[in-house]
């Protein structure tokens, strides 16, 4: 059983490593690609209006690319505050329910409070595990 985890890991481990290089790769192809098509733009502008022209032209092609950038972060930072806001109520309604403290009560009496406890130490573990691994896939970006 430990091994097929470890095997596991270590394959989800080697296909992020190769998934993260060909990305890499993409966006220095793109990176690359770019700065031709600013200098080809520059080159277009300079030799129909003049160099300040043109260099006020990409300025403002980039001042706008950084406006874009800067309000689609905005967004998303607010979606994601709003998720965890949603998440952190959620729980709290769940713990407020009679329902499930009578059920956490009948728990503890069936087995007892010394048996418990590791059973709840082991269970945190667990869901802390859980926790940080839903808020990393909610926090990656979608592909």
């Amino acid at each position: 059983m430990p091994l097929r985890i470890v095997d596991e890991l270590k394959d989800a481990t080697a296909s992020t490593l190769r998934q993260a290089t060909l990305v890499s790769a993409i966006v220095l192809a793109l990176a690359i690609a770019a700065g031709f098509l600013c200098a080809a733009a520059f080159v277009l502008v300079l030799q129909s209006y003049g160099a300040v022209a043109a260099c006020l032209a990409l300025a403002g092609i980039f001042l706008l690319i950084a406006i874009i950038a800067a309000v689609t972060y905005t967004v998303r930072k607010r979606q994601m505050e709003v998720r965890a806001r949603q998440r952190r109520t959620k729980a709290a309604h769940l713990l407020a329910d009679p329902l499930v403290l009578t059920t956490g009560l009948q728990i503890v009496r069936a087995v007892g409070l010394k048996r418990l406890i590791p059973l709840i130490a082991i269970g945190g573990v667990a869901l802390g595990f859980l926790a940080t691994r839903s808020a990393a896939q909610d926090e990656a970006p979608a592909e």
